[in-house]
């Protein structure tokens, strides 16, 4: 339910994109479709790029990289399954946007960017409206976490050739990973379940990412 402020210029667009953009299509995770309906997608914009805040596709955000359209955000964040207990590795921090959605759905977000003003930006956006269980870094995403940690969620917004190695290796048993996987061009959203050795797999849809560029992605462009 998304929830009125008289000073809210943009709740009428956000109520829109619940109604149709989401729940119109097929999302239908009640915690996902709550919470996107509470986050002020514009807060992660540049003031000339508000005004399409809620439009149903990506947003420039600098640096040649996208906030992704809502739609493909609520999905990604379903097919997670969150439940509130997870540690999620996000592969792509960002405006911060899909940063801030899972943040309300899981115990902790650790998230990779490449690019160390769009993690200072999204920081401070973050920040701003006091979320704080989210641990930030700058580097090679496609390389996983620093820390030899776990996650029981990973999520990749950017494209990868394949699921990269070390994530597959920092994802736990029966955790899920979920990655939109192609070339440069075009891609496939897959949802991947790691089962001892093995990475359990189910296409969700077509799609198109900027590419995620690393050791274990695709190399700089020329």
């Amino acid at each position: 339910m998304v929830t009125y402020d008289p000073i809210d210029r943009y709740a009428p667009q956000r109520e829109h994109m619940i109604r149709h953009d989401l729940r119109g299509r097929d999302i239908r995770d009640a915690r996902v479709l709550e919470v996107l309906g509470q986050i002020p997608r514009e807060n992660f914009l540049a003031p000339q790029y508000q005004h399409a805040a809620y439009e149903d596709n990506p947003v420039p955000i600098g640096l040649g990289q996208t906030i992704s359209q809502p739609y493909i955000v609520a999905l990604m964040t379903q097919c997670l399954g969150l439940t509130g207990t997870e540690l999620v590795l996000e592969i792509g921090t960002g405006s911060g946007y899909q940063t801030a959605i899972l943040s309300k759905l899981c115990k902790k977000v650790y998230t990779i960017e490449r690019f160390d003003e769009l993690s200072v930006r999204a920081q401070s956006v973050l920040s701003t409206l006091d979320i704080h269980n989210v641990e930030y870094a700058v580097g090679d995403g496609s390389c996983g976490w620093q820390s030899p940690f776990l996650f029981s969620r990973i999520i990749v917004t950017a494209a990868v050739p394949r699921p990269p190695e070390p994530l597959v290796v920092q994802l736990q048993e029966d955790g899920i990973l979920v990655a939109p996987v192609g070339d440069e061009y075009s891609q496939t959203l897959i949802q991947y379940q790691k089962k001892g050795q093995e990475l359990r797999h189910i296409e969700i849809c077509g799609c198109r990412f900027v590419k995620l560029v690393g050791k274990y992605g695709f190399p700089p462009s020329e």
